[in-house]
């Protein structure tokens, strides 16, 4: 039985105060990534190429056009609006920096409200300044955590242990594996662990460590910053440094570098909704 008042698990409603709350997180998102260069944009709410950035295609929701051609949701804006400035709007514009603030969906019925961006040729680390800088004024303080998605990838090609076992996080798996350097790794969080691993783990993954380090040593995050060389994103499009903020284990952004046909790019997408709940929680202290 459906009650009058029901509405389906993992929707959302705003009302009072969290109405409030969301209007205001996007007053301050727009306002600070307008000041810093960046134009607004609204992609479609259906999608033919959401197969190209989520993992898992089972969290797509599904629908068909007019022609009966598979059509879906959009559950991620990153691809929609880098391949709708490079294909659509083509040479009508040369904004590089573009803001997105809307929801994306994910089967069967779950709403995710974001304030993102894409800055096309951009760099991660000043993707990263933009994002540290929203937090700042919305004054949330997370921890900042740095991972490559190479590095998972590089193993499971070179020592034949299944990249599953990154993406599902089993890590009592690679524990139990033959390289003690790789249990090491799995415990790393701190610029000191990855340093004394670095002179134990093989060659070929060195270069790509030392990235990590380097955007570490880019974003003076100091103490709220953690490493997770093992940590594999969900994302298909990534191909390298990617990062995540969490504030009490509660995931607040993500963002990365990335590229898509033969488009480069760095972006980020915090969660609104999560930001809802801290500004809430915040002022009930």
């Amino acid at each position: 039985m459906i009650f009058e008042h029901e509405i389906p698990a993992g929707s959302r409603l705003y009302f009072g105060e969290s109405a409030k709350a969301k209007r205001e997180i996007e007053r301050i998102g727009s306002e600070l990534l307008e000041k810093e260069g960046f134009e607004e944009i609204a992609t479609p709410l259906f999608s033919y190429h959401q197969h190209q950035s989520i993992r898992d295609n089972k969290e797509l929701i599904r629908l068909s056009d007019p022609h009966n051609r598979e059509v879906t949701l959009r559950a991620d804006s990153t691809i929609d609006v880098v391949r709708l400035v490079t294909k659509r709007l083509g040479r009508s514009t040369q904004q590089k920096k573009w803001f997105y603030i809307q929801p994306v969906y994910r089967y069967p019925t779950q709403e995710m409200n974001q304030i993102g961006a894409e800055w096309l040729d951009g760099k991660l680390a000043d993707v990263l300044d933009v994002t540290m800088s929203l937090f700042k004024a919305l004054d949330v303080h997370p921890v900042l955590q740095i991972s490559n998605i190479q590095i998972p990838v590089l193993i499971a090609f070179e020592f034949g242990i299944p990249l599953e076992w990154f993406a599902s996080t089993q890590m009592e798996k690679l524990l139990g594996t033959q390289y003690p350097w790789l249990g090491e790794l799995a415990r790393v969080q701190h610029r000191e662990q990855l340093d004394a691993v670095m002179k134990k783990v093989p060659e070929v993954l060195r270069v790509e460590l030392e990235k990590m380090k380097e955007l570490m040593d880019a974003c003076h995050c100091g103490e709220q910053c953690v490493l997770a060389p093992l940590y594999y994103a969900k994302m298909r499009y990534y191909d390298g440094l990617f990062f995540q903020c969490f504030k009490n284990n509660t995931p607040l952004a993500s963002g990365g570098h990335f590229n898509n046909d033969d488009i480069s790019a760095a972006g980020f997408a915090l969660y609104t909704d999560a930001l809802i709940e801290e500004r809430i929680k915040g002022n009930g202290r």
